[in-house]
């Protein structure tokens, strides 16, 4: 039996030989573009029942945190405040060093059009609660489905047990949607064969040294990241974070190869427990609800991503755009960690959520692997990270274990 080829493996070959095509066909390779096209209309096709849909499950299931108490309040406190503070440094890298300046594309501003209201504070504080929720899916209103989202699902908390068909219906709803969410990212190399030689067709070779630069400055954010969870053990735990980063080598190697948190799931937790010193009790929840719904890495990237695309396009971001791009791309890392891939669906909702066309979740695609596997390895490293400082902060730590100098 023949071996399946992985599919980053198939979206590689796709951009190269879109890069390719597009060299070779020039201008010609415009009418490759319809491809691409049919590609983007699938993912906004799925983008409003994702996010309806995903946080409501989210919700519902928050049940589970009530059994710990105090350790869950303290640990979504300190993931909501890792995340937001991880999209202000993805935004901050790409307004310093500005990757999309110089590369400007003419891509489809139909989304900008189609939301032709300018975007101040004000608007969005009193447009953010829908008058009719069906007409807010319908037109792709992300801010009122996020809100409609959040108030269903508290209300669904509170009726309790009388809401358990419903909580089941959502559950099979939610597992639906990731399946069609596959199916889409199974077409990601077709997608990304197509508008990478509309692109180069279109632009020639000057857009890939924008992804270059693009990527190198997504990896220096990760580094800022990577010391924060330092600065974290020292003020919140007062620990010394060289025994942490020390002990969590093996987990980051395994995240970086697999691209994968949950993959990872298993090794980090007996890294917390039997290395760290941390309790059973936090190892078992904390670290699995971080998998869930902590992605600093893919906030920091989302967040990136938008301003980047605003650069290449010549699309000024006002104040009020800023505050909806930490919203949905906080939303959107937390949505993201539901299922592999989840972080280009979930591109796709941050762009549209300031009028920005989406074309630019298939354009960076091509190097989106190597970039999952930095992320994923930064991500596992906060979930671990969040743990270890709850942990002690219910002084359950054992620091004997956790300053024991072991081998790798």
């Amino acid at each position: 039996m023949m071996k399946k080829t992985r599919l980053w493996k198939k979206v590689l070959v796709g951009m190269v030989l879109g890069i390719l095509t597009g060299h070779f066909l020039g201008e010609d390779a415009v009418y490759l573009k319809p491809i691409g096209t049919v590609f983007l209309n699938l993912i906004k096709m799925v983008i409003v029942p994702l996010i309806f849909f995903s946080i409501l499950n989210g919700i519902s299931s928050l049940k589970d945190t009530s059994t710990f108490g105090r350790l869950g309040l303290k640990a979504l406190l300190i993931y909501g405040f890792t995340t937001i503070f991880a999209v202000l440094i993805g935004l901050v890298f790409a307004n310093i060093f500005q990757p999309g300046m110089g590369s400007e594309l003419t891509l489809s501003m139909d989304s900008v059009e189609n939301n032709t209201k300018q975007l101040t504070v004000s608007n969005i504080l009193l447009d953010i609660v829908p008058s009719n929720p069906i007409k807010a899916m319908a037109e792709g209103n992300i801010l009122q489905v996020v809100m409609f989202s959040f108030f269903t699902g508290t209300a669904l908390i509170m009726i309790g047990e009388k809401g358990k068909k419903v909580r089941d219906l959502i559950t099979s709803a939610t597992s639906l949607v990731f399946k069609m969410i596959e199916l889409v990212i199974q077409l990601t190399p077709y997608g990304v064969f197509a508008m990478m030689a509309w692109v180069v067709g279109q632009y020639g070779f000057s857009f890939m040294a924008s992804l270059g630069k693009f990527a190198l400055v997504f990896v220096g954010a990760l580094v800022v990241q990577y010391v924060l969870f330092g600065v974290m053990l020292l003020v919140f735990a007062k620990l010394n974070p060289l025994p942490f980063y020390k002990k969590m080598f093996e987990s980051q190697s395994l995240a970086f190869a697999t691209a994968s948190s949950k993959a990872t799931l298993a090794t980090a937790m007996r890294a917390l427990q039997e290395r760290m010193g941390v309790s059973q009790q936090s190892a078992s929840f904390i670290l699995p609800l971080g998998a869930s719904m902590n992605m600093d890495a893919t906030a920091i990237y989302l967040g990136m991503c938008c301003v980047f695309f605003a650069q290449i396009v010549g699309m000024t971001l006002s104040f009020a755009d800023y505050g909806v791009i930490i919203l949905t791309s906080t939303i959107g890392s937390i949505g993201a960690a539901g299922f592999p891939g989840g972080g280009m669906i979930m591109m796709g909702m941050v762009l549209s959520s300031v009028g920005l066309p989406i074309e630019g979740a298939s354009l960076i695609i091509g190097i989106d692997r190597f970039l999952d596997m930095l992320r994923t390895s930064i991500n596992i490293t906060g979930d671990c990270t969040v743990t270890v400082i709850v942990d002690r902060l219910e002084k359950n730590l054992d620091t004997k274990i956790y300053y024991k100098n072991d081998k790798i």
